[in-house]
């Protein structure tokens, strides 16, 4: 199972993206938070600023959709060049078509939950998705601490994953830290979203390469990812 660090663009300096984005061309995504200020209480941004991320890195975007109506937004953010996009399973009207629209667009399918909202109701989609975000804070704000009481239900997640015999990634997203990611490796987790973890850093680049190292070390045999991830099944 491949390791992956995806530094969050939200705690960058919006001012600057182009030069923020290319100061972790090291990771494996950019993780691009995108909210409407209705699903939750903050507004970021959206298509035109994906749009121009993809064309000033190399690094695929993981857009994470905080938004109403994911149904209707999602398939444009992979028209606008996202790898990746999620959508939350408390957002989505139709999650089996949306989520087989957005692979048919090219892009893998991922689904996230809140903390309060439980993966077992969840578990016979699963087939129809590449990736699982397990969120470790309440979504719309980053700096937020981890929630440790989420670490049952990321190894839960893990042991559906594994039931089933599939290939999903399970990511996690909040508080994510050198203090915090040796827990969620441990738990199942193997996409790591970190945004001040990294954007705080003095060397964003080298707070990458320490956090995959971290993760690393506390799960022997995995590896970091090789592959286009953006193609990979």
């Amino acid at each position: 199972m491949a390791l992956q660090i995806n530094p969050s663009i939200l705690s960058a300096d919006f001012s600057r993206l182009a030069e923020e984005a290319k100061a972790v061309e090291g990771a494996d995504w950019l993780h691009v938070d995108v909210m409407d200020n209705h699903f939750v209480p903050n507004l970021t941004l959206g298509v035109p600023v994906v749009e121009a991320l993809g064309k000033a890195t190399d690094t695929p975007l993981d857009c994470h959709l905080m938004i109403e109506d994911p149904d209707r937004w999602a398939p444009q953010y992979v028209e606008a060049g996202a790898g990746s996009v999620t959508f939350h399973a408390e957002a989505a009207a139709a999650p089996v078509r949306l989520a087989r629209e957005i692979r048919a667009k090219g892009a893998r399918a991922s689904m996230a939950l809140k903390p309060a909202t439980p993966i077992d109701p969840y578990e016979d989609l699963l087939p129809e998705l590449d990736m699982v975000l397990v969120m470790t804070v309440e979504p719309g704000f980053g700096g937020q601490a981890f929630l440790d009481i989420m670490l049952p239900k990321i190894r839960r997640t893990r042991e559906l994953i594994s039931k089933h015999g599939l290939e999903l990634w399970l990511q996690v997203d909040g508080g994510v830290s050198a203090s915090t990611i040796e827990r969620c490796a441990e738990a199942g987790a193997d996409v790591f979203v970190a945004g001040s973890a990294v954007y705080g850093a003095e060397d964003p680049a080298k707070a990458v390469r320490e956090l995959r190292d971290l993760a690393l070390q506390a799960i022997p045999g995995r590896r970091r990812a090789e592959d286009g991830p953006a193609t990979a099944r």
